[in-house]
C-alpha cells in the first residue's frame, strides 16, 4: 500500500512538474514575439537545467537502487530538454536586444559552463570513487540538494524585483503555482520513500511558493488599483473639458443673440 501510494505521488509531482517546466513556453513566446529579453532573468533556468542534470543522475540505477526512483528520472529528463531550450532562446534574444549584449551573453556562459562542468565531475566522482549506492546516494544527494535550493530561491531575484517596482508583471502566477504543487507533492514523495535528499528540498521550495503566491495576491491588487485610477482622472479631466466647452458655446450663442 504504501509503495503504490508512493508511485501515484510520484505520477502527480511528474504532472506537476511537467507544468512547472513548461509555464516558461509563456515567457519564451513573448520574448520571441517581442524580440526582446526585457526584464526577464535566466537564472531561474539555468540552475533548473542542473537541478534536471544532477537529479536524472540521482535516479538512475548507477546511484539508486535500481528503478526505485524512475519517476525522478522521466520528469527530470524532459526537463533538461526544456530548459535547454529556454536558455538557447533567451541567449539568442539577449545578445540581439541588449547594448552590451556580448557582454551580457558572457556573463550568462561563464555562469551555464561552470555549472555544466560541476555536473560531469558530480558524475565521474560518484561512478569511480564511490562503488555501492548508498554512498553515490549521500554524494549525488548532498549536491542535488544545494542546488534544488538555489533552484527554489533563484525566484527570489525577481522577488526582489517585484517589490521595488510592486509590479507582478515578471513573476507570472502560473510558475508561483506550480512550483509550490510540485515542490510539495515530492516533499510528500520524499517523505514516502524515507529519502531525504528528495524530500529536503523541497521542505524550503513549498514555503517559497507560498510566499510568491501571497507576493502576487498583494501586487496584483494593488496593479489593478493604480490602472484603474489613470482612468478616473481622465474621465474626471473629460467632464471638466466638455464643461468649458459647454460654456464657451452659450457664451457665443448670447453674443450673437
Amino acid at each position: 500500500m504504501g509503495e503504490r501510494l508512493r508511485l501515484a505521488t510520484g505520477v502527480m509531482g511528474n504532472a506537476a512538474s511537467l507544468l512547472l517546466y513548461s509555464t516558461p513556453i509563456l515567457t519564451m513566446s513573448r520574448i520571441i514575439r517581442k524580440k526582446s529579453t526585457e526584464e526577464f532573468s535566466c537564472v531561474p533556468y539555468i540552475t533548473a537545467l542542473l537541478n534536471c542534470l544532477l537529479y536524472t543522475w540521482y535516479g538512475l540505477p548507477v546511484v539508486s537502487c535500481g528503478w526505485e526512483n524512475f519517476p525522478v528520472v522521466t520528469i527530470n529528463g524532459l526537463g533538461i530538454l526544456l530548459e535547454f531550450s529556454f536558455i538557447l532562446i533567451y541567449l539568442w534574444f539577449a545578445s540581439r536586444t541588449r547594448k552590451a549584449s556580448l557582454i551580457f551573453s558572457m556573463m550568462v556562459i561563464a555562469i551555464l559552463i561552470p555549472l555544466i562542468v560541476m555536473f560531469f565531475i558530480t558524475v565521474s566522482i560518484s561512478t569511480f570513487v564511490f562503488h555501492d549506492h548508498h554512498h553515490r546516494k549521500v554524494f549525488v544527494g548532498s549536491i542535488g540538494l544545494v542546488t534544488s535550493v538555489s533552484m527554489y530561491g533563484s525566484p527570489l531575484v525577481v522577488v526582489k524585483q517585484v517589490i521595488a517596482t510592486k509590479s507582478v508583471e515578471f513573476m507570472p502566477f502560473y510558475l508561483s503555482f506550480f512550483s509550490f504543487l510540485s515542490s510539495s507533492l515530492w516533499m510528500a514523495y520524499g517523505l514516502l520513500g524515507h529519502d531525504l535528499f528528495l524530500a529536503s528540498p523541497n521542505l524550503v521550495g513549498s514555503p517559497l511558493g507560498i510566499f510568491q503566491l501571497l507576493l502576487y495576491c498583494k501586487y496584483r491588487k494593488r496593479a489593478v488599483k493604480t490602472m484603474g485610477s489613470p482612468n478616473e482622472w481622465n474621465l474626471e479631466e473629460n467632464d471638466e473639458k466638455s464643461k468649458q466647452l459647454q460654456i464657451v458655446i452659450s457664451e457665443s450663442e448670447n453674443g450673437k443673440s
